[in-house]
């Protein structure tokens, strides 16, 4: 029993640390978000190195982006097209596919996995500048780390993220097609039709709000969690860990309070 009750307060014990741990991360984010504001109002503003974050947040997460697309189109036109079978309804998948696609599948899923991947990268990255004084020397040269380093990972992340949403929907839409034409025996001219017939303009921007959200949510995160690290090669490590999971956790969150506040403006 006495062993029993231990695996258990130990448990608790780790469950209240990693919230506490969670719920204070949003006070270092909640004040790193007022220095960024407070640099580009301020400025310089670092266009040429807000450029370069672009590229790779945007152009080097492209592969990664257009494969979970197609696949989750090409999961969906299936499920949705056994699932409408029973009530005839098969050849309208294509708009249950596309309007989920824009809405929700295409922002919650390419900020999840690209998140994971440019989140990792800017946390490793000003981590190790932060353990090997790297940043200190920024600040000892008279420069603002904010500037520098923070405001253009953060702008890349909001201006790239949705430009790979918009593509990430048309790659998922047009998956989703060549699946259905397979399947139901539609063609591409009706499964267009239906798209173009579901999907409007506030749909589309409803998934395009939702992902300049998360997109700032995963520079902003990363570049918190790269600053606070401390602790050598180990703590790197570690942070970037911490920073995927909250990444992760907060878009999914924000995802639900954007949805409650953005459906009814449709």
């Amino acid at each position: 029993m006495s062993t029993s009750a231990g695996v258990m307060r130990g448990g608790v014990y780790a469950i209240g640390r990693g919230v506490m741990s969670f719920v204070g991360a949003f006070g270092g984010i909640a004040a790193l978000t007022g220095d960024v504001l407070a640099a580009f109002v301020r400025g310089p503003r670092e266009w040429t190195r807000t450029i370069q974050q672009v590229h790779a947040v945007g152009v080097q997460s492209i592969s990664i982006a257009f494969l979970t697309a197609a696949a989750t189109g090409m999961i969906f036109a299936v499920q949705f097209g056994f699932g409408l079978q029973r009530f005839g309804a098969s050849l309208y998948a294509g708009k249950l596919v596309s309007i989920a696609f824009v809405m929700e599948l295409g922002p919650v899923l390419t900020s999840l996995v690209v998140g994971a991947r440019v989140g990792a990268g800017i946390t490793a990255e000003l981590g190790s500048m932060r353990v090997t004084e790297q940043i200190d020397a920024i600040r000892a040269l008279g420069a603002s780390p904010i500037n520098k380093l923070v405001m253009p990972r953060v702008l890349a992340c909001t201006l790239a993220i949705p430009m790979l949403v918009l593509m990430a929907d048309l790659i998922g839409i047009i998956a989703a097609m060549f699946i259905t034409m397979a399947q139901v025996g539609v063609s591409a001219r009706f499964y267009l039709d239906q798209v173009l017939t579901t999907v409007n303009m506030n749909n589309l921007s409803h998934g395009l709000i939702k992902s300049i959200f998360f997109g700032y949510i995963i520079g902003i995160v990363g570049c918190n969690y790269g600053l606070r690290t401390w602790g050598g090669t180990r703590g790197v490590g570690q942070s970037t860990t911490e920073s995927v999971v909250v990444i992760a956790v907060t878009i999914l969150i924000a995802d639900f309070f954007l949805t409650k506040m953005l459906l009814p403006l449709l």
